[in-house]
Formats: C-alpha cells, sequence, structure tokens
C-alpha cells in the first residue's frame, strides 16, 4: 500500500487499500447472543438505530457459531434461516419469510408434508406439483392465516430450521409478526427466534414488543440494545479498515464526534475521506490532511451522496436502478432498469461493487449494503428519470415465475400506470387475503379506491374486499368514506348500484362510529338490494342492533323482524346460519325471548370443515347471549364448544374470544381459583383484538376490586371505560363497578355522575340487559341524593320491571328482586327489604352467582338488624363472611369481619369447614345437579367444572339428600319443577 514514508504532509490513502471493518466493540454482546442461543431455545431481540451494527452482530454470531447448516447428534439436520425485511411502503404478505424459504429449500415433494401444507399453495405457486391439495376455503381471515401459519411452522420443522432470524422487522408486514407470534407461542416442536429492529420505527403496539412475553416459560428471552461506539472502538474501526494501521487519537476523537459512533456513519465517512484523497499517513498513524479543511459529513445521507456522485455517469445510473428495485436483484435485472448498453454495464458494475456501495449477497444477488444508502440514492434521482425505472423494473419482473405482485403493483404506481398497477394491486391483494393478511389488502385496495378515478361498480366490488375495523384504521376508512362519497355525486349508478355503494358506506361510517350517518346511508340502501337477500338481510339486522345511539326498542324490532323475510329467500346456507345467528343476537341483546327459537333453528355441525367456522362463531355468539341472559350451563356449554373448535383447527381469535367470555363467565359463577392467572395469560394472546382484550381487563379489574386490590381496579375500570368505545356492554359493567366504588367511598355525585351517561343509552335504546349490574348501583346512588332522586329512583324500577314482564332473563329477575329490597329499605320497611333480599340472593344461588348472592345476603342481616332481629342477622352474616372467604372476595371478608368483632363475634377464628346452607342447595350443588339434566356423567361433570368424580359425587348425593330424592333421573325432575334447571 502507499503511505509508507513519514513525513509533515503524508500520502494519501488509494481507495484499494480500505478494506471492510472488522468486527470491533461488540464482544459482550455477541457473548450473550452466543449464550441464549446454545443453551436451548431462545426469543432474542435486538435493537438500535440505522447503521448501529444490528445485521453484522448477527452475522458475526452466524459465522462463528457453528449452527448454520450443521448436523445436531442423531443426524437431524440443524440450521438458521434468515429473513431480511425489505423498506417497501407496503411489504408484500410473508414476503421475507418466503422469499428466505424459496431461496433455501428447492423441494419439499420428500418432506412428508401433512395435507395442511396445502395451504401454502397461494405462497408457493411453483410448488404446487409438490404440496398436498389446496384445503377447503373459508371465509375468516385469521383462520386463514392460522392455518397457514401452522403449515409454516410445519415446513421449517420439515426442513430442519432450528434458529429463525428476521432481520428489519420494523419493516415486516402485519402477517409476519403475527407468524413470529404464532411460532414464540407454540408448546410443541420449538424454534428459537431473532429479531432486529429499530424500536423508534416501531409502533407502540407492535407485535414485536410481545414475542418474549409470549415465549413458553421454558424459553431463554435475552433483549440487546445495541449504543455508539465509544472512541476507543471507533479508533479500532477505522484502523480494521487500514489493515490495521494506527489511527492518531486526534482523527480518532474527531470522527466520534462527527458520526456519534454509529459504525455505518464511520465507515462510509472513511471510505469518503479515501475516495477525496482526504486521508494521510503521517509518523506511522493514519490522520487528516488539514483539519480546518476536511468538513466530513455529519449524516450517512451526505456521505453516501458524495461517495455516489464521485462515480462514473454509468455507474451512478446502475446505482439508480439498485435503489429503484429495492430488492436484491440479478445482474440482468439491474441492466434491464438501468439500460446501460453492454460497454458500460461491466465498468458499472465493477466500479460499483468496488466501492463497496453494492454488495454481493447469496445466489450473486447486488444490493446495496444498508438500506438508508439505497435509500439516499432513490431520493435523489429526478422524478421524470424515476418513473421510467419503475416502469422499466414492472416490464421486466413480469417474466418471472411467480410474479412479484406486490412489487409490480409497487413499480407500476410510481410508474404512473394506472392500469398496471390497479392489476397487479388487485392480485396483490387477492393474495394477501388468502394468506389471511387483511392488513396488507386493505392497504393495496385502499390506495387504489383513493386514488384511481375507478367506475362505481369496480368501487363496490374492491371495497367489499376491504376488511377493515376502527379505531386503528380510522384514517383509511375516512379516505374510503371520501372516494365511496365521490363515486355518488359523480357516477350514474342506477338505484341496485347507489344502493350497493350506500351499503358499503354505511358500514364503513359505523365502524367509525359515525352512527346516525351509517344508519341514514344502510337505510337509504335498503329499499333497492331486494336483488341481494344476504346484503339487504345484512343490512336490516346491522339497523336492528342497539349500538352507538339511543334507537326505539320498536324500530329495531321492526328491522330485526324484516330481515326474518330476507333470510326466508334462496340464499347459501352457510349465509343463512350466519344471518340467523346475528339476528338471533340482536333480539337476545333486547331481551326478546323470540331471539331463542331464532337459535332452535340453526344447525350445530358442518359437512365440511371449511364452516366449522361459522360453527364456532355461532356457538360463541349464543354462549355470550346466555352468559348475559343467566342461563350460565347454555353459556358454559357454547362457550366450551366454541372453544373446542377454535383449538381443533385452529382459528385464533376466535379461541381468544372464547377464552375471554369464559373467564366472565367464571367471574360470574364464583370460580376464582386460579382465575387471575388465566387472566394474565389471555391478556398477552388477546392484546391485538380490542373487544376480547377489553373484556380480560375489566374481568380481571372486577376481580382485583373484590380481593381488595382497589387502587388497581379504579385505575384499570377507568381505563376500560374511556377505551369501551367498540364494547358497550364493558362500558356498562365498568361505570358500574366504579360508581359502586364510590357509593362506598360516601361519594354521591360521582356515582350519579358515572352512571347517568351509560343509563340514558340504556333507557334510550331498551338494552335493559346489558344494565341488571348498572341499574341497582344507579338506584342506590338516587336514593342517597335525596328526595328527588327516591322518585327517580321508583320511576327507574317501574321500567325496569315493565320491560321485564313476559321475560325469563334470570339475570334480570335476580336484579329486580335487589333493586325492590334497595327501595324497600329506604322508605324503612326493613322487614319487606329482608324479604326481598332473601329472594334476590335465591335468584342468585340458583344461576349460580354466588358474589352477588353474598352481597345481598349481607344487605339481608343489615334490614335484620334494623328491626331488632340480631339473632338472625349474625348467623346470617356469619355465613357471608364464609361465602366471602371461600370465593377469595378478601375486601368484603375483612369488612364483615370487623362488623362481626364489633357486635363481639369472634369472626378471626379459622372454621373447620364452609357453613351450611341448611335445606337449600349451595351454589355449586346447583351447578352440578344442573349438569345432570343435561344426562352428563360423573366424570363429564367433573371436566366441565373441574371437579374430581368424587367431589361430584358427594355434591350430588348432598342435594339429593336436601330435595328428598334417591336417584339422578329424580334429582332431574325435581330441579325442572322447583324452575332450578338450566333454561333451553
Amino acid at each position: 500500500m502507499a503511505g509508507h514514508a513519514s513525513g509533515d504532509q503524508g500520502v494519501g490513502v488509494p481507495r484499494a487499500a480500505i478494506g471492510p471493518p472488522r468486527f470491533i466493540g461488540r464482544d459482550g454482546e455477541l457473548d450473550a447472543l452466543r449464550s441464549a442461543l446454545t443453551s436451548g431455545t431462545a426469543v432474542v431481540l435486538i435493537e438500535g438505530e440505522a447503521g448501529i451494527g444490528k445485521s453484522r452482530l448477527l452475522a458475526e454470531f452466524l459465522e462463528t457459531t457453528q449452527i448454520l447448516e450443521t448436523t445436531q447428534a442423531g443426524g437431524a439436520s440443524s440450521r438458521t434461516l434468515v429473513a431480511v425485511c425489505p423498506p417497501f411502503r407496503r411489504p408484500h404478505t410473508l414476503g421475507a419469510l418466503v422469499d428466505a424459504l424459496r431461496q433455501s429449500t428447492d423441494k419439499v415433494a420428500g418432506l412428508g408434508l401433512s395435507p395442511l401444507a396445502g395451504a401454502l399453495r397461494p405462497l408457493f405457486p411453483e410448488w404446487a406439483a409438490e404440496l398436498p391439495a389446496a384445503p377447503e376455503p373459508v371465509e375468516d381471515a385469521t383462520a386463514v392465516r392460522h392455518r397457514l401459519f401452522g403449515a409454516l411452522c410445519e415446513l421449517l420443522d420439515r426442513t430442519g430450521v432450528t434458529v429463525l432470524a428476521v432481520e428489519d422487522a420494523h419493516c415486516a408486514d402485519e402477517a409476519t409478526l403475527e407468524f413470529l407470534l404464532f411460532l414464540c407461542a407454540r408448546r410443541t416442536r420449538r424454534i428459537s427466534v431473532i429479531v432486529t429492529y429499530r424500536p423508534e420505527d416501531l409502533p407502540e403496539d407492535s407485535a414485536v414488543r410481545r414475542l418474549s412475553s409470549l415465549s413458553a416459560p421454558s424459553t431463554t428471552r435475552l433483549r440487546i440494545a445495541l449504543g455508539p461506539l465509544d472512541v476507543a472502538a471507533t479508533a479500532g474501526l477505522v484502523s480494521s479498515m487500514l489493515a490495521g494501521a494506527q489511527v492518531s487519537p486526534e482523527f480518532a476523537q474527531f470522527l466520534h464526534q462527527r458520526t456519534d459512533g454509529v459504525p455505518l456513519a464511520v465507515e462510509e465517512s472513511v471510505r469518503l475521506m479515501g475516495d477525496r484523497a482526504d486521508l494521510a499517513r503521517r509518523d506511522g498513524a493514519w490522520v487528516r490532511r488539514e483539519i480546518e479543511d476536511i468538513d466530513v459529513p455529519a449524516t450517512i445521507r451526505d456521505a453516501v451522496l458524495e461517495r455516489f456522485h464521485r462515480t462514473s455517469p454509468a455507474t451512478r445510473t446502475l446505482l439508480e436502478a439498485a435503489a429503484v428495485l429495492t430488492d436484491p436483484s440479478t445482474v440482468g435485472l439491474l441492466l434491464a432498469v438501468s439500460a446501460l448498453g453492454e460497454e458500460d454495464a461491466q465498468a458499472a458494475l465493477e466500479e460499483a461493487v468496488g466501492t463497496r456501495l453494492l454488495t454481493e449477497g447469496r445466489r450473486d444477488l447486488l444490493a446495496f449494503g444498508h438500506v438508508l444508502a439505497g435509500r439516499a440514492v432513490y431520493e435523489s434521482i429526478p422524478a421524470v428519470r424515476r418513473r421510467t425505472m419503475h416502469r422499466r423494473a414492472g416490464v421486466s419482473l413480469r417474466d418471472v415465475s411467480p410474479p412479484p405482485l406486490a412489487q409490480l403493483a409497487r413499480h407500476f404506481r410510481a410508474a404512473g400506470d394506472t392500469q398496471d398497477w390497479s392489476t397487479y394491486a388487485e392480485q396483490a391483494a387477492d393474495l394477501a387475503l388468502a394468506s389471511g393478511d387483511d392488513a396488507t389488502a386493505a392497504g393495496l385496495l385502499g390506495e387504489l379506491i383513493t386514488e384511481v378515478r375507478l367506475p362505481g361498480a369496480t368501487v363496490v366490488r374492491l371495497a367489499r374486499k376491504v376488511r377493515l375495523t376502527a379505531p386503528e384504521d380510522s384514517d383509511r376508512i375516512q379516505d374510503l368514506i371520501r372516494s365511496l362519497r365521490t363515486v355518488l355525486a359523480e357516477q350514474q349508478l342506477g338505484d341496485r348500484g347507489e344502493a350497493e355503494v350506500r351499503a358499503e358506506l354505511g358500514r364503513l361510517e359505523l365502524l367509525v362510529e359515525n352512527i346516525a350517518a351509517g344508519r341514514k346511508e344502510l337505510e337509504r340502501a335498503v329499499p333497492h338490494l331486494s336483488h341481494d337477500p344476504v346484503a339487504a338481510a345484512q343490512a336490516m339486522i346491522v339497523l336492528g342492533w342497539a349500538i352507538g345511539e339511543p334507537v326505539p326498542n320498536e324500530t329495531s324490532l321492526y328491522w330485526l323482524r324484516q330481515a326474518a323475510e330476507m333470510i326466508a329467500l334462496p340464499m347459501p346456507e352457510k349465509d343463512r346460519n350466519r344471518l340467523r345467528v346475528n339476528r338471533a343476537v340482536g333480539l337476545l341483546t333486547l331481551g326478546e325471548q323470540e331471539g331463542w327459537a331464532e337459535v332452535a333453528r340453526i344447525p350445530w355441525d358442518a359437512p365440511h370443515t371449511a364452516e366449522h367456522l361459522g360453527i364456532a362463531n355461532n356457538h360463541y355468539n349464543v354462549g355470550v347471549m346466555a352468559l348475559q341472559w343467566g342461563h350460565y350451563d347454555l353459556a358454559r356449554r357454547h362457550l366450551a364448544s366454541a372453544r373446542e373448535l377454535a383449538e381443533r383447527h385452529p382459528y385464533q381469535r376466535h379461541l381468544t374470544l372464547a377464552l375471554a367470555a369464559e373467564a366472565g363467565l367464571d367471574w360470574a359463577t364464583g370460580r376464582w381459583d386460579g382465575l387471575a392467572e388465566r387472566l394474565h395469560g389471555i391478556v398477552e394472546v388477546a392484546a391485538g383484538a380490542a373487544t376480547s382484550h377489553l373484556e380480560v381487563r375489566l374481568t380481571s379489574h372486577l376481580l382485583a376490586a373484590a380481593r381488595g386490590d382497589r387502587p388497581t381496579a379504579e385505575q384499570g375500570l377507568s381505563a376500560v371505560l374511556a377505551g369501551s368505545g367498540e364494547a358497550p356492554g364493558c362500558a356498562l359493567a365498568a361505570a358500574a363497578a366504579l360508581a359502586a366504588m364510590a357509593l362506598a367511598d360516601g361519594d354521591v355525585d360521582r356515582a350519579l355522575m358515572l352512571s347517568q351517561e351509560p343509563l340514558d343509552l340504556v333507557t334510550g335504546n331498551g338494552m335493559w340487559l346489558s344494565a341488571v349490574d348498572l341499574v341497582p348501583v344507579r338506584i342506590e346512588a338516587l336514593i342517597a341524593s335525596g328526595s328527588a332522586g327516591d322518585i327517580e329512583a321508583r320511576q327507574l324500577v317501574r321500567g325496569f320491571s315493565e320491560w321485564l314482564r313476559g321475560r325469563d332473563v334470570p339475570v334480570a329477575r335476580a336484579a329486580l328482586a335487589w333493586c325492590r329490597a334497595l327501595l324497600a329499605q329506604a322508605r324503612g320497611e326493613h322487614e319487606r327489604a329482608a324479604a326481598l333480599c332473601a329472594r334476590a340472593a335465591l335468584l342468585w344461588d340458583a344461576l349460580p352467582r354466588p358474589y352477588a348472592a353474598s352481597a345481598a345476603r349481607e344487605r339481608q342481616a343489615a334490614c335484620l338488624s334494623a328491626c331488632d332481629r340480631r339473632e338472625s342477622a349474625l348467623p346470617l352474616l356469619e355465613q357471608v363472611l364464609a361465602e366471602y372467604r371461600e370465593l377469595g372476595a378478601d375486601a368484603d371478608a375483612v369488612r364483615i369481619a370487623a362488623a362481626l368483632r364489633a357486635q363481639g363475634v369472634d369472626a378471626a377464628r379459622p372454621r373447620p369447614a364452609r357453613r351450611g346452607y341448611g335445606d337449600r342447595l349451595s351454589p355449586r350443588e346447583l351447578e352440578v345437579a344442573g349438569l345432570v339434566i343435561g344426562g352428563r356423567t360423573n366424570r363429564d361433570i367433573g371436566e366441565v367444572l373441574y371437579l374430581s368424580p368424587r367431589t361430584v359425587a358427594r355434591h350430588l348425593d348432598s342435594a339429593m339428600r336436601k330435595l328428598g330424592v334417591s336417584s339422578r333421573t329424580a334429582l332431574a325432575v325435581r330441579l325442572v319443577e322447583l324452575g332450578l334447571g338450566p333454561a333451553s
């Protein structure tokens, strides 16, 4: 190398003397990574800003640790698969993973894949002849996605992958991140996962942040946060690029200040200085020529662009082509996009690689050494030339097999070619939908709808493909709404076409909670949708749902009954069954017994696997309504069926919904043992599903309140109330619990404030069913507020009673008895109030809902004390204390124990067993006996209630003794006679 002589001025360094940097300053992080990955299954997150060395750390690990393409003991293949997520504006569904598998796996015919692998066909069309047949189609995107995820896991397992590394996860599509969650949560064969990402580019709710929390307890979890190099490490990095020669402390300090110790910035700056001959060797050390004269760029962008402009015109054109393509590309593709002649091409390639702006990767593909370098060059390309290059890229990629649809859509969009953009964007969206990637599909189609002037029929067709949910996609939904309104204003669509646009417009308006606007569009659409009974019935059912704002009960019922006429018309059975369930939910939400008749017409089996998702969804919806009505045994059966179907297929979203609802049922029925731990686990899984997440948090905070953790409960319930726009039932329950806390503190005004708005919604749209917890709290607050409030409380009870007349709603009957007890107590009618409390407790017991029953008995004891019936009140209060203790309602138990001690009763003495219920069945005995009616064996009952068969037998013997019967059949008959059997 030149420059060996020492002297004052020194000699500049030629470009060839600057080599690639060695791995410097990350030994501790490398050791930690090795330790995690060689000690078993691990999930490792490597984070840091652009250019900080995340990819280099991963590469060094792979090069120095014998994991890549090795063989484990026993001959099993073991290797690492590296997937790099490109910085596309609209990333391809599972693109990084698919490309990595495609490049690393030539054939799949001999892998022994199961029929599940047929789900891989949309992603790997070139393997169609080797893959099993495609599975039966399902409509639910989550089901599609999770079936695909299972197939991908199987492919990884069969190809011997033991470590999956995903680079630049901040650029990953949603499906890739969901797959990583799926992979980390697996309990079967485990694959270690390494993920690199820029934390500043991750959304707050990114799935990347949940990866380690979802992994199995035995998995090693490691998070490595890479920071800048210090001055010494900066000097070492520069020295390694200059063949190990010494770097002057002055130069190292200067360079560190200008680059902030970011390795990529250091490397690019050294290369730029070498290009400009700004480096010199003096007295055996590399230095800068003149401190005052050398202006080293402070940003990577400036360094890259200055190096870029120092290359030849042909090389610059080639680099621009690489920047336009973004992905690692073949030489042929680069030359096609650059349009260079053969004479210039070879020299340009050599110079681009020689400057290390382009690097050669796997399979001789060329790409920028760092994504920021490519982006800097891309943004410098004049707009006209950029469009031309995108056009060439699109034309060249058309012949690739399989066609890279998302890239084709991107290139033709950037080229301004609307027709080809539309074609490939829709095809890419269809592929995304087939893979369960709704987000990518919505982005591709949303851009078409909002940016291209399309015919109205095309807009409707595309909009129907878009599956969006508020509030996450509210901006995109608003764009679609504006586009559809433009279509209505500017195009002649005819009655049918206009109705289809308005129906879609109404759906979108409702998603962003523009309830009045949404209802108006649906009402205008319905008269002209008779040609499409499914769409007409769905619009009518949505109009019949009491959501968002007060709608008269009669209006809701009108639309739900109109929908019944549409459902009777010819249509596919799966659509008919889905509409029946939706209509039943609308009726049952209003407390209409007619809804159960609709449920009775729903089939609960299906000949095809593809229909099982619909059956699972039906079970879930019916189970939730049974839970709201207080038919708890029926709820448990349907929710268990939904969970079993979701686990078997698997449908992760529906599994989460079922688990959340079952947790709410366990809260209501007093199955609190281990519930807090289960809720914690469900919260993690449900983080991506807004409604389920809210329901689980609600249950968790209600449990915390009962167990005495008041600060956590109050803060959590307030958050649920604030975020419950999509789940009005959660809002009502949270408001009721918070108002009850306010009453316990003597803050009547706050209790009234918390309960006012939810109650207005209830009375406005007749949703009394969802207010069975709110109404009693509101009545108690009104009574406490004074005489005017007492009048309003009586009116409220009257309205509740009138709504309940003629309806068999067990939970509402119990709540009404409780409300009447509160009014009687307020009037000083303590004997009557005690009797009403006892009736409420009996009705709660029959459900069973033990916590509410104990609260009713607690107030019954207070009323008895007010009648000077201390001999009856104290034993009852002791029973309540035992019940609270058995439930785990610690805060209530402490309060009752204090009250008993004040009466001279030793409440602190532990009791050998729970106080008996006399001749009444205990809540657990009612549960066990109720299941006998369904013909279940002791073992079946034990599995449902998590009891041993011996414990079930003990409860049955006790129930038969109390009811004076000697057989299971007689017990079932007696329960039905008493009205204590499960509702059907």
